[in-house]
């Protein structure tokens, strides 16, 4: 009896989430327009759901089309809808957004933005932004592309809000190459960090939540971004180099030259060999052994994850011209089996912030990369077979809307449970056309 009832349960918690998805996908049709759209929308977001060898467009067709005979024509609609139907990947990102951000913050406030780079690996040379580059993915450089994405979290969970395919310069330099994979004329070539800062100040414009930015060394050497994101009001906790100099507590520049009455007054503050600022790294070998202490973080799959951490106050030492830098924190990681330091973050965070928090802060980067895993092997993030900018950047909408959805519905589930999305009339052993595995369904 007890175990008839469960299965009931677990019946109408299905039928409700199915319900619910309907809901939310008529939500997001809303912002595409055109009534055709609102369809493809429907079916590619289901098709992502479903369980799939391969999530490109032509596997996703053939999971949602019941008749061999009309899977064709099923690929073709969804083709049209993710590379070529003119529809605003932002305003889809925001609708998903604002669905998904009150089952984020149910338990706690967004505490923290956080800015990445993920890679995905692509042969050839055709697909848009492909080139030789460092792929996170793999670990290494390789032929991949690479888009930045601002994510919002807390403790508890995150979401990508902004999602912008990262272009080198040999393709901003070929203007018939970019022609042909149709990136807007207005695209030039930006930075990651100057990407970021523009997802960052977009974010802002639409009223989300702030959180401290976080970032790895590839964004937090960036001076440029740091005083951007100072003077917009957003404090950040971001990795920078070993090599990254400072000011050490006591030690500053010298004041500009005494003026001779001749000319412009110095302004520009000066440097010899008793005031010159150090290295991070050279910095932390100084400190006594008994200045770091062992923090607590979080509980990890293997345990409580721990190390050792010290900060000091510190004034970073370039960009500086006619006045010193404010003072901020210099955050060290040296566990006690590293014959070195590993790692170092600058943060803006306030002097008041005590030494747990503010490990616990640079240390929520690590959602991001299971955000990413999730969608890479669950939702075929990495697994768009098109060449164009358009699709590349739909296909990716979908992914993440898809995702935003199983954000909120684990709001009200167990984190354990997979939901699943029927789709009854496919078979369960359907394979794409030209698979060895491939039989028409009789």
């Amino acid at each position: 009896m007890g175990t008839r009832k469960a299965v009931t349960n677990q019946e109408a918690d299905a039928s409700a989430s199915r319900e619910r998805f309907v809901e939310y996908l008529n939500r997001l049709a809303y912002v595409v327009e055109h009534h055709q759209r609102k369809k493809h929308l429907h079916e590619y977001c289901t098709a992502l759901l479903l369980e799939s060898e391969r999530k490109s467009v032509e596997p996703l067709a053939e999971r949602i089309t019941p008749d061999d005979r009309s899977v064709s024509a099923t690929h073709q609609s969804l083709l049209h809808f993710i590379g070529n139907a003119a529809w605003s990947d932002e305003a889809v990102l925001a609708a998903v957004r604002e669905y998904t951000l009150p089952a984020i913050t149910q338990h706690a406030p967004i505490s923290v933005w956080i800015a990445d780079d993920t890679g995905i690996p692509k042969q050839g040379k055709h697909s848009v932004g492909v080139a030789h580059q460092y792929c996170g993915q793999l670990g290494k450089q390789s032929r991949c592309q690479v888009a930045v994405t601002l994510s919002i979290a807390n403790a508890h969970a995150s979401l990508p809000i902004a999602y912008r395919l990262y272009l080198p310069q040999e393709w901003t330099n070929d203007l018939p190459r970019m022609q042909q994979v149709g990136i807007p004329d207005d695209v030039v070539f930006v930075t990651k960090p100057q990407i970021a800062l523009q997802q960052v100040r977009a974010a802002l414009d639409a009223g989300i939540p702030r959180g401290t930015f976080l970032a790895d060394a590839g964004y937090g050497n960036d001076t440029s971004l740091r005083d951007q994101l100072t003077e917009w009001g957003v404090p950040y906790a971001v990795s920078v180099q070993e090599s990254t100099s400072v000011w050490k507590p006591g030690s500053e520049p010298l004041p500009p030259a005494a003026w001779n009455g001749i000319g412009r007054k110095p302004k520009r503050l000066r440097r010899d060999a008793e005031h010159q600022p150090i290295s991070v790294k050279q910095l932390a070998l100084e400190l006594a052994s008994d200045a770091f202490a062992e923090v607590e973080w979080r509980e990890g799959t293997a345990g409580t994850l721990k190390s050792r951490f010290t900060r000091v106050r510190v004034r970073a030492a370039h960009g500086e011209i006619s006045q010193q830098r404010q003072a901020e924190w210099l955050l060290i990681e040296w566990p006690l089996d590293k014959e070195k330091p590993c790692k170092y973050w600058l943060s803006t965070l306030p002097e008041s912030f005590d030494m747990a928090a503010l490990v616990q802060t640079v240390q929520m980067r690590w959602r991001i990369e299971h955000d990413f895993l999730e969608l890479k092997s669950e939702l075929g993030l990495n697994q768009y077979e098109g060449r164009k900018w358009r699709g590349f950047h739909h296909h990716a909408s979908m992914c993440i809307a898809a995702y935003g959805f199983l954000l909120a519905e684990r709001g009200r589930f167990s984190p354990s449970r997979r939901l699943a999305f029927a789709a009854s009339p496919v078979s369960q052993k359907r394979y794409p056309r030209g698979s060895p595995k491939y039989s028409p369904t009789p």
